[in-house]
This record gives structure tokens, C-alpha cells and sequence, in this order.
């Protein structure tokens, strides 16, 4: 099969739609079949750099996001390179710029286009305009506008399937979370990060990994620490990731007088992502922002108990307990917390961890997704049948 997958966000962008397509991709070629990426110019690739089977197209950075990319022409180039490559499936990763491209070249090559939606817009209204210009009812429309006559939908999520369906969308909708690469989170790093960070051994060790946007709720984790101190007196915090949070929330701590507890790690390569997972006794989200949430099942993989902000999502993901559980407030969030830093000592059994990883997959994201590409395929070609003998007749 060749397959398009027509994204604004792709690495060296940091994010979780980025590792999403990454992981996806891989599992798409590990299969035998070939996969173009359609994606923005970058100010952190150079236009004379090889990537293989990628194809960049003009782009400014987004209004309110920039860090983030949109394109501003190529429509017609990327049908033309799309109809030399011989696609068989448009998969379209985003509602803006160039999944509106992805939509006009499976059009125009009579080919099946299928879509991502991965971010839940109602949590970030207050990027534009601070809240006041986009309300709700414009994202429903949004979406309904784009998703219109879609041949299927991929949910990462319970959430974002009820989501979809509240919004009005007819189209075939399958829940398939995104899977994770679980050899790279099981197999022991060799990085002695607590050594480097000058945390011993003994000190219990909180862990929140995410972009360092205020939808993430930081700032609410940051706030229970001197609680959760007045408990368990050595415990620390990592902070990994930047974003536009980072120095409101570094000034939190330093009102906090938590300077000493709180480690703020930055923007950190993903080839250690497995190394500081692996450094943690607890991995924490409070965000409400999440349409899957990939550092959950990363945690996971790695063999970390979770605590996340309780979700249909995360109730299930977390239903047993010896994984790690939700909160639905901050004293629930204070007692988990201490409840699990408590227990650190004590692992997840092998047998409970192994069958938790197979779960969470990304081989079983990959199947999924490619049984997913044949249903849709199937039910385009018969409804291309029965239009073509209706003509007839």
C-alpha cells in the first residue's frame, strides 16, 4: 500500500501528534508498505536536507501557536507529487492547512481519505484572542465542516469518539489509541540520571513530562507539593519539557520556596525520554487537556505507576489500582500521591506488567490501524460500485 499521511505538525516538532505519526509510520513500514509524509517547512530543517519519502511544503507559524506551523500553498504540487507516488489512502492528521490539502488530493485521485483527530480544541479557546472570539458551538462546526464525508475517523479515545458523536459526525468512528515503542521503555537505560540531577537513590521521586502549556495544569501539581513535603519531607519533583508555562511556573515554585524540590529539566532529547521515566517512583498529570495522553502509557510501559485527572480515558486505563489511579481533586491528589511514594518500594508483578505493555503496543496500534485502512478501502470501493452501476442504470 502507499499511503500519504498529510500532517502540519512532524518532527523535529516536539509533540504528542508528532510521536503519534513517528510511531505509526514506523509501524506502517515495518509491514511492507511505503509511507509519504506531506508536512510544513521547518526553521529547524534545512530545505537542502534529505529526509526520505518526506515532502515539505510552505509554511508560516500558526496564529497563537508559534511553535507550531501552518501552509500557505502547495495545494496542486502535493496532488501531483501524490498522483506520481501512486497513493492508495489519504490519512489526514490535522484540521487546518494540510489535512484540507490531504482532502483535495484523495478527492481528486478517487482514493479513500481517513482522519486523526487528536486534539480536543474546546481545552485551548483560550489561546485566541484570550477566550473571547472562539466559543464551543465553532469548534463543533469546525470540525463537522472538515470531517464531512470522511470514509473514517480514528479516535484516540472514548472521549474523543463521545466528542465526534456529540458534534454530529456520521462518519465511521474507530477508538484505536496510539501505541508505543514497549522494547524502548522496558529495556534499562544505561544513563545514571539521578546521579546526574544529584538525587539519591533513596528520595522519592515524582515525575510530569509533557509540553509546559497552561492547559496542562502544572501549575495545580506544583501547588499540592508543600503538602505533599509536610508528609513526606524528601520527596522531589521533575519538571521535564518546555513551553510557554515554563517561567510562570518557575515562578511559582520560587514564591513556594520549593527551588530545592522542584527540578525543572527542560526540552530533552527522545532517545532519553525511556531514562527519565525510568528514573521516577511516580509519573503525575493533571492536565484535562488530553485526548489520549501518550506519557501515560510511555509510564506504563516503563514499569511507573500513574496518577492522572480522572477521565473515561483514565479510569480505564488505570482500573487497576496496582498501575496507578485518578483523582478527582486535590486532596484526592495529595493521598494518591503519598500512597504510591509510599509504596515505591513495591513493583508491579511481571505477569500484570507484561500483559499491561502488549495492551498498550504499538504492533497492536498498527494492526489496528491497518485493518481499520482495509475496512474503510472495502466499504469505498463498494460504494464507488454501487454509484458507478446507479450512472449506468
Amino acid at each position: 500500500m502507499n499511503i500519504g499521511i498529510f500532517t502540519d505538525t512532524y518532527y523535529p516538532q516536539v509533540s504528542g501528534v508528532a510521536t503519534s505519526i513517528k510511531t505509526l509510520r514506523e509501524q506502517l513500514e515495518s509491514r511492507g508498505h511505503n509511507v509519504y509524509i506531506f508536512t510544513t517547512t521547518d526553521p529547524n530543517v534545512e530545505p537542502s536536507q534529505y529526509e526520505r519519502n518526506i515532502y515539505r511544503f510552505t509554511s508560516i507559524p500558526f496564529i497563537s501557536f508559534t511553535d507550531r506551523r501552518i501552509a500557505v500553498r502547495g495545494l496542486f504540487r502535493a496532488y501531483q507529487v501524490a498522483k506520481e507516488l501512486g497513493l492508495d489512502i489519504v490519512h489526514t492528521q490535522t484540521e487546518f492547512s494540510m489535512g484540507w490539502i490531504g482532502k483535495f488530493v484523495a478527492k481528486n485521485l478517487k482514493i479513500p481519505c481517513i482522519h486523526t483527530y487528536h486534539t480536543m480544541y474546546e481545552d485551548y479557546l483560550h489561546y485566541v484572542a484570550k477566550g473571547k472570539l472562539l466559543r464551543p458551538y465553532h469548534v463543533k462546526q469546525m470540525s463537522r465542516t472538515f470531517c464531512y464525508h470522511m470514509n473514517g475517523i480514528v479516535a484516540p479515545s472514548e472521549r474523543v469518539s463521545n466528542t465526534l458523536e456529540r458534534y454530529g459526525i456520521k462518519s465511521p468512528i474507530s477508538i484505536i489509541p496510539t501505541g508505543v515503542d514497549v522494547a524502548k521503555f522496558r529495556t534499562k537505560s544505561e544513563l545514571d540520571l539521578r546521579s546526574y540531577y544529584n538525587i539519591s537513590k533513596g528520595t522519592p521521586l515524582l515525575l510530569t513530562l509533557s509540553r509546559l502549556a497552561y492547559e496542562k495544569n502544572i501549575d495545580r501539581l506544583i501547588a499540592v507539593m508543600p503538602t505533599v513535603l509536610q508528609r513526606i519531607q524528601t520527596a522531589k519533583l521533575m519538571i521535564v519539557g518546555d513551553g510557554p508555562a515554563m517561567q510562570s511556573l518557575k515562578l511559582q515554585t520560587k514564591e513556594l520556596g520549593l527551588e530545592n524540590k522542584i527540578i525543572f529539566a527542560g526540552e530533552i532529547d527522545n532517545d532519553k525520554v525511556a531514562a527519565y521515566y525510568q528514573m521516577a517512583d511516580l509519573f503525575v498529570s493533571t492536565s484535562v487537556s488530553e485526548s489520549q495522553g501518550l506519557t501515560y502509557i510511555e509510564a506504563l510501559a516503563s514499569g511507573v505507576r500513574v496518577v492522572a485527572t480522572h477521565s473515561p480515558y483514565t479510569d480505564e486505563l488505570l482500573e487497576d489500582t496496582d498501575f496507578g489511579c485518578t483523582f478527582s481533586n486535590n486532596d484526592e491528589l495529595v493521598e494518591v500521591i503519598c500512597k504510591y511514594l509510599k509504596r515505591r518500594k513495591i513493583k508491579i508483578s511481571p505477569e500484570k506488567l507484561a500483559a499491561k505493555r502488549a495492551s498498550v503496543s504499538a504492533d497492536n496500534f498498527g494492526e489496528r490501524i491497518l485493518k481499520f485502512y482495509k475496512d474503510c478501502q472495502e466499504a469505498y470501493d463498494k460504494q464507488k460500485e454501487t454509484s458507478h452501476t446507479g450512472e449506468i442504470g
